[in-house]
């Protein structure tokens, strides 16, 4: 693609609402080329009997297929800790490169300790087509896209600013929700802080969209949209210029009140290595491990 074949432009947007996670997947489209991006998919994971499924998955395959769209990436916000990503499923159906922020290296070295994984796991091989840093670009058809490392909730957190809409992964919320936990290895309050500056220094009319909805009290319907003004105004934890020391008391305080997400030890094994299960054991048989009292 040449240089002045590239635009900030406005690209499409078709979210995909997963309620048993509240997960929202992203289709980011360039119209003018029919090329698109799929961010932050879903594999369907049944605790109780272990199971995998893709009816979440199938139906943004289906949607794509129905609109002759072609894939150029499959894009991670971060490495997921509620949910399974279903990248690579997809990606055996619609093609693409997948992708996450470089500092999943870091993430995949911690979870590896924890999880005990068998030095013939290579972690950094195989698994991710592109490792973005923070200021990289790259484009979805005729669109300019931007990355931004927002670590904070997890080192590895990006944010993609993609012509005049940012896609922000966990680290923040609807404005009447507010921010992501902080609590996971390598997380940290102070520096969610400053990644969410950088957010705020975009302009102010930017479409920004969520990973998550979790229907607060008050809201009757689930949302996934808002811009930079509104969650400057608004946002219940860092809006309104509330400083650095009163969000790190809160969210320090509010973290120390939650439970492990339902899905993490699954969700985790299987995300660090981009979406993709363990190898099969000599019966034939995927396992996944449970580390007693590591979370």
């Amino acid at each position: 693609m040449k240089a002045d074949s590239i635009s900030l432009g406005t690209p499409e947007v078709h979210s995909f609402f997963e309620p048993i996670t509240h997960t929202v997947t992203h289709v980011i489209v360039d119209l003018a080329t029919k090329k698109c991006a799929i961010l932050d998919s879903v594999m369907d994971f049944e605790p109780n009997s272990a199971r995998v499924s893709f009816q979440s998955a199938d139906r943004v395959v289906e949607y794509i297929k129905a609109n002759e769209w072609e894939v150029e990436w499959l894009l991670e916000s971060h490495v997921h800790a509620d949910h399974l990503s279903a990248a690579p499923y997809i990606q055996s159906i619609l093609g693409g490169q997948l992708a996450i922020g470089a500092p999943i290296k870091e993430v995949q070295k911690t979870f590896g300790e924890v999880f005990n994984l068998d030095t013939e796991f290579d972690l950094s091989v195989g698994k991710f087509d592109r490792l973005f840093k923070g200021g990289d670009q790259f484009q979805i058809g005729g669109i300019e896209a931007t990355v931004i490392h927002t670590p904070g909730h997890t080192p590895a957190d990006m944010t993609y600013h993609i012509g005049d809409a940012a896609f922000v992964g966990d680290t923040l919320f609807m404005p009447d929700f507010g921010t992501a936990r902080c609590d996971f290895p390598g997380g940290s309050a102070s520096i969610l802080y400053e990644s969410i500056q950088k957010i705020f220094e975009l302009p102010g009319e930017t479409r920004l969209f969520m990973c998550h909805d979790y229907l607060p009290e008050g809201r009757n319907e689930f949302e996934w949209e808002t811009t930079v003004d509104k969650e400057k105004r608004e946002n219940i934890h860092v809006g309104e210029s509330k400083s650095e020391s009163s969000f790190i008391e809160m969210r320090e305080k509010r973290d120390a009140q939650l439970g492990m997400p339902r899905l993490i030890v699954p969700a985790i094994q299987v995300n660090i290595r981009g979406g993709r299960l363990p190898e099969s054991e000599e019966n034939d048989t995927i396992y996944l491990k449970v580390p007693i009292n590591k979370f």
